[in-house]
């Protein structure tokens, strides 16, 4: 197709524009087939609350926000359509909800006939609209759109738009957002400056917006999944395909000729090339959206794989795409977003010898439609979705029993989930190390910022690192319920076949099937399976739970009471962890805490001597053989980057142990745990108890936290020994004191000593004291102290041990990029070993004066990043 300007040209890019809008008639009518009743009112209905703003209407904003579509005219069919939304009001909860109306039946008719009367006011202009338009982007209308899948939409607007403007715009999208939450359908929107991919990525990460991750590759899957619900016209499918290289060039020369007004399109920009720096970025976004919707991600990561294996003569799908609308015929099976990614990527692994891999894309591309293949089909011809995935599963030689499991995903338990999730993590694993290996052998600099990547890099690590005492989720929406009817737990002691500790089967008790029963779950400490069952949704209220004990105060009254507990006070689904979570050092939000849950010392009193109205005993060390009355201590907490862990502590020390190791996981001026629970499970003194190591943990946790608290030491006696906690800036120490000689000797000792963070030549006097609050054990932790010509680097290890580099020369922003770099690296290769990656990269903040000369610490940012409006 070769194009030319003058008499020809007009002709051709209107019979591109008119087969452009007989593509998106197709696919919206293909998108709305699969839509339920609510997500159809709401696909229909979100384009005209942007088109209004109006008090009568849900996303109404006060001020002068931004309203009307170009190139939008809302006929007779959409204006009822608005009318008809107030009859819903009558509903309780969930419509009333859903909407910002006035619900009082009275009110309906008058609400009704001024919107009706407003609608039929004259609009603005459509040179006055303030929204260049609305895209949806994503799957939505692709082969890969599903019941769960969301509605993501382009919000357009002029770059010239007043920040104020911008951000009552953002207010009113959050509004609409809220009112489709009311119909259970998930909204999201992304308010898009026309010159997004013409300027530098400066855009902020959130939960759903990818940041500086990636920048061009997101232009590229807008433009090969963008549907146009509302306003102009993309520009960049009029372009001839072999006049990318001079996409700019060639458009101006269209205006500049008089054939295009610029006033009609929408113009992103089109494709020059894709610096190889965005593929780690964009690989680590889809790692992070793949903690929730895994088979996508397997997709697109392997994807960022393919085209960085291509580099630098990467062709884009969104290419392929535009190509192949222009040449052939509109048909939805060739110009299928999804259908393209999976052939790319076919092709990729295919020309690697990568057959594994490709079985798993194969796998996820089917369970990411739910056609379910092995169901009878009622209509006569099939869809279109249906014909195609058939001659897919018939090219890949699937028989069907493999379709039929697939098939019934919903149905997976715990087995198939578990097995589902490692090979789906591990495929996500090795396109990763491929990625990095490739910014390595190209020796990019990383466009993502700093800020960014540890954000990225720490929900990574929150989701997917697997370590001791951690409760590992298995069903990232692989199977809606894992719940089982029968969980056994059963304890093998020391110095048998088996390891000690503690086995987990789905399954009763009876012998014949438990012998043919798999472990499902090993561990030391029944708390950590428990906890496990727990956040993986394998108990329920009616599961039955069975107790073999071998060795520990554990009885099945103890057992059911546990977690029941549990259950009551520790929710499963909480809020993602916000950016600002993970940009600190993390804490201990939620603490549940279980004593003498394997061991009770007071289980032998069946008539104690020692009566329980003896109020004062102490606990700690208790009546005339000074026995501690606390044996083991359970802890399952959650912290700040929503990350669940479990510990146990069962020994003479266990309240030490416990104490010291709490107070270890909290910094000094951090915040206190948002709640904390306690339950004790003794036979005796179960309200003492509770009460006494409540009161001592909550004493502790303050003098740790206390900014005020300076080198204060505390004695604590369990049982017949003594013990001083000594509180300092840089962390809690415990010392074994024989007796009162030593006890003043250490104290003295303390005060004389050095500190373990000991920097000299700090240029602020305070310097100390911040880092010495922030440093967090096991983490590495960069701060820059910023004088007026320069900065200090001050480095603590994992080990909180400082190294300080003064008066550094070089810039922050190439030192961060290099230290990432280096520690993405250099993890790769030190867990070679054991194939596990580890995303734990270091945090980085300054530390400078304020204006009325108090010390500030705070996150690092990159001077190159600015905060867009």
């Amino acid at each position: 197709m070769k194009w030319v300007a003058g008499s020809l040209l007009n002709p051709e890019i209107k019979r591109l524009r008119d087969k452009a809008d007989e593509l998106t008639r197709l696919r919206i009518q293909s998108a709305e087939l699969l839509m339920n009743a609510d997500t159809l009112t709401v696909f229909r209905t979100f384009p005209l609350l942007l088109h209004y703003n109006h008090p009568s209407l849900p996303g109404y904003t006060k001020g002068d926000t931004p309203t009307g579509i170009h190139q939008f005219n809302v006929n007779k069919k959409q204006k009822k359509q608005l009318a008809e939304l107030f009859p819903y009001q009558e509903e309780p909860q969930k419509k009333a909800q859903a909407t910002n109306l006035i619900t009082k039946p009275t009110d309906l008719k008058i609400q009704l006939n001024n919107l009706l009367s407003f609608q039929d006011e004259p609009q603005k202009k459509p040179q006055q609209a303030d929204l260049i338009g609305l895209y949806a982007m994503g799957s939505t209308a692709s082969i890969g759109q599903s019941s769960e899948s969301d509605l993501d939409i382009w919000i357009c607007y002029p770059h010239q738009m007043d920040k104020q403007r911008v951000q009552l715009l953002k207010n009113k999208s959050w509004l609409i957002t809220h009112w489709a939450e009311g119909y259970g359908v998930e909204l999201n929107f992304f308010l898009i400056p026309d010159n997004k991919f013409r300027i530098d990525n400066k855009s902020d990460m959130t939960m759903d917006a990818c940041g500086t991750s990636q920048h061009l590759l997101l232009l590229d899957e807008f433009y090969r999944t963008e549907l146009h619900i509302a306003g102009k016209r993309i520009l960049w499918w009029q372009v001839p395909f072999e006049h990318e290289k001079n996409y700019n060039e060639y458009v101006k020369k269209l205006y500049d000729n008089g054939g295009l007004n610029p006033d009609d399109w929408l113009d992103l920009g089109g494709f020059d090339r894709i610096p190889a720096e965005e593929y780690f970025g964009a690989t680590l976004w889809q790692l992070y959206k793949g903690i929730d919707t895994p088979y996508k991600a397997v997709l697109k990561t392997i994807l960022m794989e393919a085209y960085s294996w291509e580099y630098p003569n990467t062709e884009l799908i969104a290419l392929y795409y535009k190509k192949r609308f222009q040449e052939q015929q509109t048909d939805l099976e060739y110009l299928d977003p999804y259908c393209l990614m999976l052939e790319k990527v076919t092709s990729y692994l295919n020309k690697i010898n990568d057959f594994k891999r490709l079985e798993v894309v194969r796998a996820c591309f089917y369970l990411k439609t739910e056609e379910n293949l092995s169901k009878i089909c009622t209509l006569n011809p099939p869809t279109w979705r249906r014909q195609v995935l058939t001659k897919f599963v018939n090219r890949w030689d699937w028989n069907k029993d493999h379709i039929a499991d697939l098939d019934n995903r919903k149905k997976w338990k715990v087995r198939a989930v578990s097995n589902a999730k490692d090979i789906l993590l591990d495929t996500l694993m090795a396109s990763y190390s491929k990625l990095l290996r490739f910014a390595r052998d190209n020796n990019i600099e990383g466009s993502i910022s700093a800020e960014d990547l540890g954000i990225l890099s720490r929900k990574l690590y929150a989701a997917h690192e697997s370590l001791p005492g951690k409760v590992d989720l298995i069903n990232p929406k692989i199977s809606p319920d894992l719940s089982e009817p029968d969980l056994s737990f059963i304890q093998v002691p020391k110095n048998r076949k088996n390891a000690a500790g503690w086995y987990l089967y789905n399954c009763s008790l009876d012998s014949f099937t438990l012998i043919n029963t798999p472990t499902l779950m090993y561990a030391k400490y029944i708390a950590k399976l428990v906890a496990w069952c727990h956040m993986n949704g394998l108990y329920e209220e009616e599961t039955q739970l069975h107790l073999y004990n071998q060795g520990s105060d554990l009885v099945d009254k103890k057992l059911n009471q546990f977690i029941q507990d549990l259950y009551s006070v520790f929710p499963i689904y909480i809020p993602k962890a916000s950016n600002n979570a993970l940009s600190r050092p993390c804490e201990i939000k939620h603490l549940t805490i279980f004593l003498n849950l394997e061991r009770d010392p007071t289980r032998h009193w069946e008539s104690t001597s020692e009566s329980e109205d003896d109020q004062q005993g102490d606990i700690f060390s208790y009546g005339e053989d000074k026995e501690c009355l606390i044996g083991s201590i359970d802890l399952i907490y959650r912290n700040s980057w929503n990350e669940v862990r479990t510990l146990h502590f069962n020994s003479n020390q266990s309240v030490i142990d416990a104490l010291h190791t709490i107070l270890g996981k909290m910094h000094q001026g951090a915040c206190p745990p948002e709640q904390i629970d306690l339950f004790c499970y003794s036979c005796q003194f179960q309200a003492q108890i509770s009460q006494a190591f409540k009161s001592k943990l909550n004493e502790y946790i303050q003098l740790r936290l206390d900014s005020l608290s300076q080198r204060s030491v505390q004695t604590l006696k369990t049982g017949e020994e003594n013990f001083a906690f000594y509180f300092e800036q840089t962390g809690v120490s415990v010392q074994h004191l024989k007796n009162l000689v030593d006890i003043y000797s250490h104290i003295s000792n303390k005060k004389v000593s050095n500190s373990a963070l000991n920097l000299k030549n700090t240029y602020f006097d305070k310097t100390v004291s911040i880092i010495g609050s922030h440093i967090s054990e096991g983490i590495v932790q960069f701060f820059f102290e910023n004088y007026h010509d320069g900065f200090n680097v001050y480095i603590a290890n994992a080990d909180n041990e400082i190294e300080t580099l003064h008066s550094f020369t070089g810039g922050k922003d190439d030192l961060v990029q290099n230290v990432n770099r280096f520690y993405a690296s250099n993890n790769n290769e030190m867990n070679k070993q054991d194939d596990r990656i580890n995303f734990n990269l270091p945090q980085f903040y300054e530390i400078e004066l304020s204006d009325n000369k108090e010390l500030i610490l705070s996150s690092f940012t990159s001077t190159t990043k600015e905060n867009e409006p």
